[in-house]
């Protein structure tokens, strides 16, 4: 499941598998053995029993007795961390509380306004061009700068978030990436529990749960990393499906293409690693006891049964998650990716592919369903988004930029990050 086969064409994984149950035993990455739960009675069964199925990754036989290679690209994904993911029972609860408590204070007012300087930012810094990567140039970005907005991270902290996550999604030089991840959070807990404002981070830490600092830091890696990778392949994967169909006029509305991403496409394909405490027999598959049993998210959506029962189309799909794990932020998700792409098509009507849609590239990995890239084109516009927002600050004109040269973002930005640049640029 690491190789760029499986990435071209996942489903055809999955129903190899199903041709002889529910499950079967899949390699993640070199070293890295599991069993994967394609079937959709099979992945709910799995989902709600966390007595027979916990997901303390520190149960992990392989990984204990030192089968796993300590720099394997998957680590960071699977290796136990105090959050919500890898806990159950009360501990579990404690953790969960404090993180949908904390994230029950965003309203869709105050995400929308948050995206719509982020989207500026970024269209203005490709929109004169009349071409772009959507993927690097803004699926990916949006969701990292919203986050660093959303957690208020410094300029400094926030590079290094914004690149460390980058690097652990895509599997580089993981180990380093997660140490410079883990110090950029404890940096910012302090800060925060020094200095409170309104803004997730602080109300973590002001939650009643009292979470001590290693708690607070794997809560907030749990919330960066579920936020970002997946929003950006909801965002990149619905606007593949809307460019891609026929006619003007975008004959799938928004909501429709996510539904259709959530569906089939499914943004994280394959995750929420479970270890049985004895040997468990999946339908004719055996997982043994304390080794990973993956669920199929995309797997068990493609599963015949669950269209032939007439329930594909009607929210059955596990695209988020079931059972006491199930993702607590669909909300703020579903509203992130549906503003962004509708203000990407509003700043750009005519966007289209750049190339057939077959020829696009899935990027490698057991985890996602992403685009490697999204090209496209569309007739230039002026980069004016940024100053047109009412009570937000003007990009400065340089002097040496020729009158004949519209000024855009890239054109007068300092020489640091992305984060920094942003908080120069527009102060929010």
């Amino acid at each position: 499941m690491h190789d760029a086969t499986f990435a071209a064409d996942p489903v055809k994984v999955y129903d190899r598998i199903r041709e002889h149950g529910s499950a079967g035993p899949v390699e993640l990455a070199p070293s890295v053995n599991a069993t994967l739960v394609v079937g959709h009675e099979m992945a709910l069964r799995v989902l709600h029993n966390t007595a027979l199925f916990p997901r303390d990754a520190r149960r992990w036989a392989d990984l204990n007795l030192g089968r796993v290679p300590l720099d394997s690209p998957v680590l960071a994904m699977m290796a136990y961390r105090p959050n919500c993911l890898f806990t159950d029972g009360a501990v579990h609860l404690r953790l969960r509380k404090a993180v949908t408590e904390s994230l029950g204070r965003l309203n869709v007012t105050r995400i929308r306004r948050d995206v719509e300087p982020i989207a500026a930012y970024l269209l203005d810094r490709f929109s004169e061009r009349g071409h772009a990567d959507l993927i690097h140039e803004y699926a990916k970005l949006l969701p990292l700068l919203l986050f660093n907005k959303l957690f208020d991270c410094p300029a400094d902290i926030g590079e290094t978030v914004t690149r460390t996550l980058s690097d652990i999604f895509d599997g580089k030089d993981v180990m380093r990436a997660n140490e410079e991840l883990t110090a950029a959070l404890m940096e910012l807990i302090s800060l925060k529990r020094r200095a409170p404002g309104d803004d997730v981070t602080s109300w973590l830490i002001q939650h009643p749960a009292g979470l001590n600092d290693e708690e607070l830091k794997d809560q907030l890696v749990m919330l960066m990393g579920a936020g970002v990778e997946p929003e950006r392949n909801l965002i990149g994967n619905a606007l593949l499906w809307l460019l891609s169909q026929d006619g003007t006029g975008w004959s799938l509305q928004v909501e429709d293409a996510i539904e259709q991403v959530l569906l089939y496409d499914t943004p994280i394909a394959n995750y929420a690693t479970h270890y049985p405490v004895q040997d468990v027999d999946l339908d004719g598959a055996i997982a043994r006891a304390n080794t990973p049993v993956v669920i199929s998210f995309a797997g068990a959506n493609h599963d015949l049964a669950l269209s032939t029962a007439g329930h594909a189309h009607s929210g059955a799909h596990l695209a988020w998650g079931a059972g006491p794990h199930a993702c607590p932020a669909k909300g703020p998700a579903h509203v992130i990716a549906t503003a962004a792409i509708e203000l990407l098509l509003n700043a750009l009507p005519d966007v289209s592919l750049a190339v057939p849609a077959h020829d696009l590239q899935w990027r490698p990995g057991p985890f996602h369903r992403a685009l490697a890239h999204l090209p496209v084109t569309f007739s230039p516009t002026p980069a004016t988004r940024m100053a047109a927002l009412p009570g937000r600050a003007r990009p400065k004109v340089s002097e040496n930029t020729p009158a004949s040269h519209p000024t855009t973002a890239s054109h007068t930005l300092p020489r640091k990050g992305l984060w920094g640049q942003f908080l120069d640029l527009f102060r929010v």
